[in-house]
């Protein structure tokens, strides 16, 4: 489902298989018990990368694990239990106290976008994958932690408004030029080994991990308030 590797400082998140890595409860507990290890063992000096095999880095909420409650009742009971089970997963993105970043080698819908959004810094491949939010196409609503993300995480509200009232299907060239991408690399290898490159950069400046992740809850206030993050204040003089 995914896995954990510790090189040094960095800490290397993999959503394993060729599948869609869909989140269902299972695959969400899972993700999150191994942030919390990442959290738990956090030093100066740390950064995550987040990575998935295959074709899709996640194709969001398993929702043929909603329909499979057998009515639409049940299926929308579902849906808020994988948007509720979700959230914790963002908010723990959030406070994490290092740089985290996003290698995304393959497609990234719905609320495998959202996660990847999470993430300070996003890197894309140019020649597959897209970032894709198709709930308006698919007649569904995003729980208000999503609004706020893509509200506060996406600066320009035409690239909100083409990605979650059109459903635009972006592509790393766009995505980089547009703002949502740090950087968009022609395959795999590029991505991963920028991703690595980013990561050592960043984990080198040995920042406070704590007052890191304070000032990152602080700059997206709206979205630490909806996700019961509280924003503290540290005063540490390093000479």
């Amino acid at each position: 489902m995914c896995t954990l590797e510790k090189r040094g400082n960095l800490f290397i998140l993999t959503l394993t298989g060729e599948d869609r890595h869909l989140f269902n409860p299972d695959l969400i507990s899972s993700l999150l018990k191994l942030l919390s290890q990442v959290k738990a063992q956090a030093t100066c000096g740390s950064a995550l990368i987040t990575q998935a095999q295959g074709k899709f880095f996640s194709y969001g909420f398993d929702l043929d694990w909603a329909q499979a409650a057998g009515s639409e009742q049940g299926a929308v009971k579902r849906l808020q239990q994988m948007a509720d089970l979700f959230k914790p997963v963002i908010a723990t993105l959030l406070s994490l106290p290092m740089p985290t970043i996003a290698a995304i080698t393959g497609h990234a819908v719905a609320a495998g976008f959202t996660l990847a959004l999470s993430h300070d810094y996003l890197i894309m491949r140019k020649d597959r994958g897209i970032l894709w939010m198709p709930e308006v196409d698919i007649a569904l609503t995003l729980p208000d932690y999503i609004n706020a993300l893509f509200k506060e995480m996406i600066g320009d509200a035409s690239v909100r408004r083409d990605l979650l009232l059109r459903g635009l299907k972006m592509k790393g060239d766009e995505a980089e030029k547009r703002g949502v991408v740090k950087a968009a690399y022609d395959g795999e290898a590029e991505v991963r080994e920028a991703s690595v490159c980013l990561a050592e950069n960043l984990g080198k400046r040995k920042w406070h991990g704590e007052v890191y992740a304070e000032i990152r809850k602080g700059l997206y206030l709206q979205l630490s308030a909806i996700l019961g993050l509280s924003h503290k204040v540290y005063a540490i003089a390093r000479l």
